[in-house]
């Protein structure tokens, strides 16, 4: 199986690369921690990704997106990360956008989602998905988006709502990563909110899952990329015992070893999108893997780049804090590597 991009999907991840180089430095991610109760949807870069289409990638075309799959955002989620985007790319576009779609292809007559789903591909919704049925669990997002996604029991089962964040309370949290924008939602289940409701509802939680986990897993991809290539840097040019650190093989060692890591999460990630995309049987194990090996790399590149650069690499000064901070909540985001490895042991055990 060749799980190459295509030379459109590689033209189109370098041009959004080129837009966030220069939409969105490492001021413009300082400025989002000093205000991280921002509305990200009103920020001109939210505009400029929605020009582009990224924002509606994977809305269907009758919504105004291109109606593409996640293995078509996954590059760019990889750039997302790689600058520490501190907009809700994955859970606007990867999370919301494709549950909604899901919904709207299983025809739930629902004549909100339609309207939702255009919103998005605009850039003038932002949407945070969580499960409600576990109260004070801080959800990413919540205290800036516009629309919740909720998970809650029903008499049928499970369901999932559509909820105004107008019509509830959010409370915030402080995160070690202020641009996740952290809260809590204090709300109280409808029959006038759900969406869909048991087998439906199921189904689409369960897809919701194993998509976050490649997503998340594609920007910490994208966090270790940065980490790795600016501690090399920082090698080349600081001073030790006469010569640059990056001479001495004890520091040679400690980024090949990261750069190794990285390497080997990439494809399993790309696969896992696949997966999900073609409906494999073994997707949830393969979006279990991509999240592993994903927390792993970044982890393991945050260690080795604050290694490199010393206490230093810490201080509000150094720009590495910004990328340490994303990496280390996103790699126990939707599951630490430890919480997957022990959900694929679970799913080999029920096979056997």
């Amino acid at each position: 199986m060749n799980f190459a991009f295509t030379d459109t999907q590689l033209e189109f991840r370098d041009a959004v690369r080129q837009v966030l180089a220069k939409e969105c430095t490492t001021d413009a991610v300082r400025a989002a921690f000093d205000a991280p109760a921002a509305r990200t949807a009103l920020t001109p870069r939210w505009a400029t990704l929605a020009d582009l289409g990224v924002t509606g990638l994977v809305v269907p075309e009758a919504h105004g997106g291109f109606g593409l799959g996640l293995v078509d955002l996954v590059p760019l989620l990889e750039e997302a990360g790689r600058v520490a985007l501190p907009e809700p790319l994955a859970e606007t576009s990867a999370l919301a956008a494709s549950l909604l779609a899901d919904l709207d292809a299983a025809g739930t007559a629902d004549a909100r989602i339609g309207p939702w789903l255009e919103s998005i591909a605009g850039g003038t919704l932002t949407v945070a998905v969580a499960d409600g049925r576990r109260p004070g669990l801080p959800v990413a997002g919540a205290n800036s988006a516009d629309l919740l996604l909720l998970v809650a029991d029903g008499p049928d089962g499970p369901e999932i709502h559509g909820v105004d964040a107008g019509s509830i309370t959010v409370t915030p949290v402080p995160s070690l990563d202020p641009t996740r924008r952290l809260g809590i939602p204090v709300w109280e289940p409808s029959p006038d909110t759900v969406l869909v409701s048991g087998a439906h509802a199921v189904a689409g939680i369960n897809r919701t899952a194993d998509r976050a986990a490649v997503a998340v897993g594609a920007e910490l991809l994208g966090l270790a990329d940065s980490m790795i290539t600016v501690s090399a840097e920082y090698a080349k040019d600081r001073q030790q015992f006469g010569k640059p650190i990056g001479a001495f093989q004890a520091v040679k060692h400690l980024l090949a070893g990261a750069q190794v890591l990285l390497e080997f999460a990439r494809p399993v990630t790309y696969g896992a999108a696949w997966a999900l995309d073609e409906g494999s049987p073994d997707a949830s194990r393969a979006a279990s893997v991509a999240k592993a090996y994903a927390s792993d790399a970044a982890t393991e590149a945050a260690r080795v780049s604050l290694q490199v650069h010393g206490a230093i690499g810490y201080t509000w000064e150094c720009d590495l804090h910004l990328f340490l901070k994303r990496t280390w909540a996103l790699s126990e985001a939707w599951g630490s590597a430890g919480d997957h490895r022990a959900r694929i042991l679970d799913s080999l055990l029920v096979e056997d």
